[in-house]
């Protein structure tokens, strides 16, 4: 079995809306060969509490307008560090980069086949995490440039 073509529609947008807040290392796992409750999981992180919220926003956001698709369930928005977004044929995990680095779900996943993404998601791999963003996460510039 594989991901569902609107599991991947789903990936698609949330990933692309996550890029556009300056998510980094955006990856995505086809996970339904593994799991019977869910078709793939989508991975950003954010160097903030703050981004973490702002990129979780922006998915719920993306997904509500453009598929009208709302989450079931909606995890970690108090502490800001991990947010789970449950939209039941996807999960979104937006992690703090140290909460990334601790739970290492990209290495738990990394049998699971990887789904594609928009070319802006696949830029974030390379993004560095002093990436900047203001109030309502939109991309600034990077720390250095704004000392």
């Amino acid at each position: 079995m594989t991901a569902t073509d609107r599991s991947q529609e789903m990936i698609t947008v949330a990933a692309q809306a996550a890029a556009d807040k300056l998510a980094h290392n955006l990856i995505a796992f086809d996970v339904s060969d593994v799991l019977s409750i869910t078709d793939a999981f989508l991975i950003a992180s954010a160097a903030n509490d703050r981004q973490v919220k702002a990129i979780a926003e922006e998915i719920e956001e993306q997904l509500r307008e453009q598929l009208d698709v709302k989450p079931v369930r909606r995890e970690g928005e108090r502490e800001g560090r991990w947010i789970l977004l449950d939209y039941l044929d996807i999960v979104v995990h937006v992690q703090h980069s140290e909460e990334r680095s601790f739970y290492s779900l990209d290495r738990l996943w990394k049998d699971c086949p990887e789904l594609p993404l928009p070319a802006d998601a696949m830029a974030t791999r390379n993004r560095p995490e002093d990436a900047v963003s203001d109030e309502a996460g939109n991309a600034v510039g990077f720390a250095e440039d704004l000392s």
